[in-house]
């Protein structure tokens, strides 16, 4: 479980980090665009009330998502309490809390998430922002479903 919450922690804060410099540091939420390496990688403010591509945002759903956010990082403690994982399992699931944990900590600041990130390619152009969170989460949630073992292995003697 140490493995678990040391990623969750490293992930926590890089998101925090990222967060910071880019939305304060680089005051992006006054010049809400800044071409970084256009049209590849490009910061654009984006303030999220709902969940992912902004579905909800109409409604005040902070609160709920707070709660949810909660419930499952809760529910995956649990899960991995009771029946031990192998490290792999572990540090996926210090992804997906830690930039949970990282999304609930913008929903209590700013009353939403604050996403920074737009990639684009090939004559495609995404409208849709991210964050470091979301990328992890995505990461935990992937590692988790296809996680080898619900076993630890075992050491050789």
């Amino acid at each position: 479980m140490r493995l678990l919450f040391w990623t969750g922690f490293w992930v926590f804060l890089a998101d925090q980090a990222s967060k910071y410099i880019v939305v304060h540091y680089l005051d992006l939420i006054t010049k809400m665009r800044i071409d970084v390496f256009p049209p590849f990688l490009t910061f654009q403010m984006a303030w999220n009330r709902g969940v992912n591509f902004g579905i909800g945002a109409g409604f005040d759903m902070r609160w709920v998502l707070v709660g949810i956010a909660f419930a499952i990082s809760a529910g995956v403690l649990v899960w991995l309490w009771r029946k031990p994982a192998d490290r792999f399992t572990y540090i996926s699931a210090g992804f997906l809390i830690g930039g949970a944990m990282g999304n609930v900590v913008d929903r209590f600041i700013y009353g939403a998430v604050a996403d920074f990130l737009n990639m684009s390619c090939c004559g495609i152009e995404n409208p849709y922002a991210f964050n470091v969170a979301d990328v992890a989460i995505f990461i935990g949630a992937i590692g988790i479903a296809f996680a080898d073992s619900r076993k630890p292995k075992k050491k050789r003697a």
